[in-house]
């Protein structure tokens, strides 16, 4: 087991790493940016990239703190659905109104690789192979979609 400081470290070393290997791919518009804090300019909407001891996960999470909202935001993207699938070339979980981590109301659009630990610098490469793909994909769909989203700016 690792104390918090040498998990934050190990933590910080992955992202930084993956930060290195994508700084180079330019957005869909051709833009330089934060893949790992990928900004959708659409507040409580993210594109999020989580790993921890036994899995790792990127998601679209709508974390508005009205449900209402949150299903609206949701149904907007089940509109989109099959320019997302297209861009993403795969089936992604669809969860309206489940929990996050912290126990907070979320819905999000979400693909898991099991087995994953990014504890284990082995893992690493099949980390960065699955993260990578599916963050430019989600770039390329928002790159079209975030036009249906302006109304919840």
């Amino acid at each position: 087991m690792y104390s918090k400081d040498e998990a934050s470290q190990i933590r910080q070393g992955f992202w930084t790493a993956f930060g290195q290997y994508i700084a180079p791919q330019l957005s869909t518009d051709g833009l330089r940016i934060n893949w790992i804090n990928y900004k959708t300019g659409i507040k409580h909407l993210s594109f999020k990239m989580q790993t921890g001891n036994r899995q790792a996960y990127i998601a679209i999470e709508i974390s508005h703190p009205d449900a209402g909202m949150q299903e609206l935001m949701f149904e907007q993207f089940k509109e989109l659905k099959a320019v997302l699938d297209t861009n993403l070339n795969e089936e992604w979980d669809w969860e309206l109104h489940t929990r996050d981590e912290s126990n907070k109301l979320i819905s999000r659009i979400i693909k898991t690789l099991p087995s994953a630990s990014i504890f284990n610098r082995n893992d690493w490469p099949a980390l960065i192979s699955f993260f990578k793909p599916r963050i430019i994909a989600l770039d390329e769909f928002w790159s079209v979609a975030q036009y249906s989203f302006e109304v919840f700016k």
